[in-house]
């Protein structure tokens, strides 16, 4: 029998006033990705890591935000980046959204806290697991 971990939204600031901010948001938010994937609690989706398909095509800033919005749909929990994301116009209205389809948000200076929330979601939610 497979196992479906919890989706985990990684939300927090992509943008920056130059290439050197951009790569560090970049670095961060993947960071906070894999530390909730080297958990084995949780399958992060990491908008970071949408930059791979701006190398085979082009795409519009519209498009990706179609894209990573449709995996909040289907999260089970938003984990965000608390640097900078009352900064980040993106970042509020993927919290915003979060909220109205009850998706519970935490921050990753809540990190603990959430790893405990999928836990248990792992070991009771039946579409889990």
């Amino acid at each position: 029998m497979s196992t479906r971990l919890p989706i985990v939204y990684i939300a927090g600031i992509y943008s920056g006033d130059n290439v050197i901010e951009i790569l560090r948001n970049i670095r961060e938010g993947i960071k906070l990705g894999e530390r909730v994937f080297g958990t084995g609690y949780g399958a992060p989706f990491i908008p970071w890591l949408d930059w791979q398909l701006e190398m085979f095509g082009d795409h519009t800033t519209e498009d990706y935000y179609r894209y990573s919005l449709s995996f909040l749909h289907v999260a089970d929990v938003m984990l965000v980046r608390r640097e900078m994301s009352e900064a980040s116009k993106g970042t509020q209205n993927e919290i915003a959204l979060a909220k109205e389809l009850r998706i519970p948000v935490y921050y990753d200076d809540e990190f603990d806290e959430l790893i405990e929330i999928l836990i248990i979601i792992h070991a009771g939610n039946p579409k889990v697991g």
